[in-house]
């Protein structure tokens, strides 16, 4: 079993100004006792490990499906978008998939044409005013994200998972919450327990919150979930509150993935949360 240290979850407001782990280490008092290292296991499926291979057929047929049935809407949100921007209506972004492996994702554009061409890459925010009208109604009902439908049946993403991130971020991220990578030892999802029980990222801290969550689902993983979890987002599509869903769905609260995922992460089995709670 690797040795680790601690897990160490430093919340900043702006992800632009990450802490390196040089910075980090010299704000810290130094003490004459090396404190001993805890051991952390990596985050695996539990007891699920075979729904891995299975997934990965299932998620072909519904893609295929979906892409079908969703076809019409993709197509109109695409004439919409040309319509009443100036710029293509689909765009593509390279991201982080499993392993660390880049690919490209596709989306119908939401924002106006070459929006980061003066500010460079970051995070939407509350009240963007890069998003175009339209944009807003695609981004609420989630339909700019149909065409990872395509992503899907390339074996780059899975329809459920920890969403991808782009690769200008996740660097920083990693070095601000070593877990970071555990999150990429499965393909990331088009939709995922974090984006059915959390807003968009905002800050370091709303990404360490779902962190958790994705962790948690990794350790968790399994049929059942998985189609809870796309109940859960046809709620988020029909506009259904976060909050709700939760009660809905009964999905675990905040408190309970995150001492689960801790538990993992310090070398204790999960099993152990209800002997500690």
């Amino acid at each position: 079993m690797p040795v680790h240290t601690p897990i160490r979850a430093i919340c900043l407001d702006d992800p632009e100004t990450f802490a390196g782990e040089a910075e980090i280490a010299s704000s810290r008092p130094r003490t004459k006792k090396k404190p001993k290292p805890m051991l952390r296991l990596k985050i695996e499926p539990l007891g699920n490990s075979w729904y891995l291979s299975c997934k990965t057929v299932m998620d072909f047929v519904l893609a295929t499906v979906l892409l079908v049935l969703a076809a019409p809407a993709i197509l109109v949100s695409a004439a919409l978008v040309r319509a009443t921007s100036r710029g293509p209506a689909f765009y593509t972004q390279t991201r982080v998939g499993r392993d660390g492996r880049l690919f490209t994702i596709f989306k119908i554009r939401t924002m106006v044409h070459e929006c980061e061409s003066l500010s460079g890459p970051r995070w939407s925010i509350p009240g963007d005013p890069r998003i175009t009208r339209v944009g807003h109604f695609l981004r609420a009902t989630h339909l700019d994200e149909l065409p990872q439908l395509l992503n899907v049946l390339r074996g780059e993403m899975s329809l459920i998972g920890p969403r991808p991130e782009r690769p200008e971020f996740t660097s920083k991220l990693e070095r601000a919450l070593p877990a970071y990578p555990e999150r990429l030892r499965v393909r990331p999802g088009v939709t995922g327990l974090a984006q059915v029980h959390l807003p968009g990222d905002t800050s370091l801290a709303s990404v360490r919150v779902k962190l958790a969550h994705d962790l948690f689902y990794i350790q968790q993983m399994s049929p059942t979930l998985d189609i809870r979890i796309l109940f859960c987002t046809l709620l988020r599509v029909l506009g259904v509150s976060y909050e709700s869903i939760r009660r809905l769905s009964g999905m675990p609260n905040e408190q309970v993935i995150e001492r689960a995922v801790q538990l993992v992460m310090d070398g204790r089995p999960v099993w152990a949360l209800s002997q500690s709670a």
